[in-house]
């Protein structure tokens, strides 16, 4: 079953975040962390491609073992930046003769050191969704970013390059983390003005201790509001405290999403399926109603 297909459904959809291992070593606490997040429901379950594609060649195997053997629909993810034409090629093949419908098409953080662009490479996301698109009939995501991505100095320009993917080929949109729900209403505002119609899913991140809330602010520069900051303070220095604090926070922004109609949700689970569980255990309900 093809992704969009699920969005469509006049229903609410909570779909989770995992990522392979660092190393192969890692690899039964990822499956495991994955198989207990399986067990909640989610409308998807969504496979990272890793940091400069490192972790990849777990990706197409952790996405198949969801589909196969957890009967839950997956997504891998997929960047270009990391890998040449060819290997990216390669890939999109073993997606196919895994059974995966889905790709979360990236360009992807580019490798340090690495000359980029240079000839062998996808310079951005929407060559890599012209590349799927011309392999098979997938079903293709794509990232979007409501506080504008680091890279374009004005969100004007922003969307207009996200335009360009949607218009390569992409059936829905996921959100960079946010921490401020207003900043996705307006987002959501500019894009359908700019003929953007696709679903877009909001990318909410528990942010459950400190480390995590400066790692993430370092890599996206997310913008974060006075009343998270107050949180961080006062309860930073207990982890507890913190990862209860920040399931809260998380679990508010979902159900004031959910209020104002927005029916469809990814979490970035960072793995914690405790997390994943406290988050759906206080939408319990909310999910029913």
């Amino acid at each position: 079953m093809k992704i969009i297909d699920r969005l469509k459904e006049d229903k609410i959809h909570i779909s989770f975040e995992v990522f392979p291992p660092k190393t192969d070593a890692g690899f039964e606490k990822v499956i495991a962390a994955t198989d207990a997040m399986a067990k909640l429901n989610p409308a998807f379950i969504s496979v990272t491609y890793g940091a400069g594609g490192g972790t990849s060649k777990n990706t197409a195997k952790i996405a198949s073992h969801i589909k196969e053997d957890l009967g839950v629909l997956s997504l891998a993810h997929l960047t270009c930046a990391s890998s040449t034409i060819e290997e990216v090629r390669a890939v999109i093949e073993n997606l196919k003769e895994s059974g995966i419908e889905n790709i979360l098409a990236l360009r992807g953080d580019i490798p340090k050191g690495m000359e980029f662009p240079n000839g062998d490479r996808f310079r951005y996301a929407y060559e890599l969704i012209e590349e799927i698109r011309r392999h098979g009939d997938f079903c293709i995501g794509a990232a979007c970013y409501p506080e504008g991505h680091v890279e374009n100095e004005h969100k004007t320009e922003d969307i207009k390059y996200l335009k360009q993917k949607v218009d390569s080929g992409v059936d829905f949109l996921t959100t960079q983390m946010f921490f401020d729900n207003d900043i996705h209403y307006n987002f959501l505002y500019r894009i359908r003005e700019a003929g953007i119609t696709v679903p877009v899913l909001p990318g909410i991140m528990p942010m459950t201790s400190a480390k995590q809330m400066k790692r993430s602010q370092e890599l996206s520069g997310t913008v974060f509001p006075r009343r998270f900051l107050a949180l961080l303070d006062r309860f930073g220095s207990s982890p507890a405290a913190m990862e209860q604090a920040g399931i809260a926070y998380a679990t508010d922004q979902i159900i004031d999403l959910l209020s104002n109609g927005v029916n469809n949700i990814h979490i970035y689970t960072m793995n914690k399926p405790h997390v994943a569980a406290a988050i759906m255990n206080n939408l319990s309900e909310i999910i029913k109603a």
